[in-house]
């Protein structure tokens, strides 16, 4: 068997009585001794403390902001160029076809580009990245730096209770602070929904300053089983999943992440890998889209299940990818692609479980209003 890594946070989690699971290469926690359904409720109500520095954590540096920006927007579909200074976007990596081969978040430090890309992608990111980009842009990935979340209504008061500065951060503001004594790099962001801010702290700090959150009113440690059904009500992507190599950004929904200035009739039109198909599937449409589902009853419907028209006879139109119990909406909560003309809100479907079609609706997303800080 292959060695798990350990991210610098991984005694501090056998310490609160994590469960620990096989996740990307890691050990990582699970769930608490709280359970899921009350670590996903403490992220609505209160606020949540994720570990997430199993994610990769990337500077890119060149000869000026405008080349650094430059050479990234060859990689992604996204406005690097128009990026202010302490501002952060949502972006992806395309291959040639215009399926998405990871998606990430990117921030301009000034000349700088600081790159946070998924786990199970980030060797072949950077490979990506060194490939394309260097010798004229050095990549450089961060090996000793932990990266937290703190999530939630509460966490705007549990952070800028060590630096007053937090609180004057809007959504994707980012910005250098000051927590427990550590000068750390902080975006107002986050994979829940919720408010929230992603801090990139250095890993010998890092249990120091997780064990100052934990005791501060409010805050709960909370694993990756809460985290996944408070992305699944938010109707984030997981990649991997929802979004993967075969994948067109418009299928999955995420136009509003490629800026005006990268598509057709731009200044900047074009120019990154797979740029005729994605191009094509804005001016053209496409055959199939993401879609929020509602199953009736109970039983939520899993990863896989497969979905049929309502027609009689029933004829296969999509597939689940994604699916569970809403603890916040109350029952279960899909998400999938459907054939175009089954992708209106409201529209009947089933889904097939274990041989057995049940009903389910097409449902509009998020499933749970974001509550981000604007």
């Amino acid at each position: 068997m292959t060695q798990m890594k350990r991210t610098p946070l991984y005694d501090l989690h056998v310490e609160l009585g994590a469960k620990m699971v096989p996740f990307a290469g890691y050990d990582m926690p699970v769930q608490y001794p709280m359970g899921v359904m009350k670590e996903h409720q403490q992220t609505r109500e209160a606020a949540g403390l994720f570990d997430v520095s199993h994610m990769g954590q990337v500077i890119l540096s060149g000869e000026s902001w405008e080349h650094v920006a430059r050479s990234f927007e060859s990689l992604v579909p996204m406005d690097v160029l128009g990026l202010e200074d302490g501002r952060q976007r949502y972006g992806l990596f395309t291959n040639d076809a215009g399926g998405i081969e990871d998606d990430l978040m990117f921030a301009r430090r000034g000349d700088d580009l600081f790159v946070v890309v998924n786990a199970a992608c980030k060797d072949v990111d950077i490979a990506r990245m060194k490939a394309a980009l260097e010798p004229e842009i050095l990549v450089t990935p961060l090996t000793d730096r932990a990266l937290i979340a703190v999530q939630g209504p509460g966490a705007e008061v549990a952070v800028a209770s060590m630096d007053a500065a937090a609180a004057d951060m809007t959504f994707m503001d980012v910005r250098n602070l000051s927590l427990n004594g550590s000068d750390v790099w902080a975006s107002r962001s986050g994979y829940t929904g919720e408010d929230g801010y992603e801090i990139s702290v250095p890993a010998d700090e890092a249990v120091a300053l997780t064990r100052a959150l934990l005791a501060l009113d409010g805050v709960e440690a909370i694993g990756l089983g809460a985290r996944d059904s408070l992305r699944l009500e938010a109707g984030l992507c997981l990649y991997g999943h929802d979004i993967d190599a075969g994948t067109n950004p418009v299928e999955a929904g995420l136009n509003w992440a490629i800026q005006k200035v990268r598509r057709a009739g731009g200044d900047r039109a074009g120019g990154f890998p797979g740029a005729d198909a994605v191009l094509a599937a804005f001016e053209n449409g496409v055959s199939r889209k993401r879609v929020g589902l509602q199953p009736e009853g109970r039983a939520p419907m899993r990863e896989g299940v497969e979905i049929f028209d309502a027609a009689e006879g029933g004829q296969a139109v999509g597939t689940v990818t994604s699916g569970g119990f809403g603890p916040t909406t109350g029952g279960p909560i899909a998400m999938g692609y459907v054939a175009t003309e089954q992708s209106k809100i409201g529209t009947a479907l089933w889904g097939e479980v274990r041989g057995k079609r049940m009903p389910l609706t097409v449902a509009k997303l998020p499933f749970v209003a974001a509550n981000f800080k604007r």
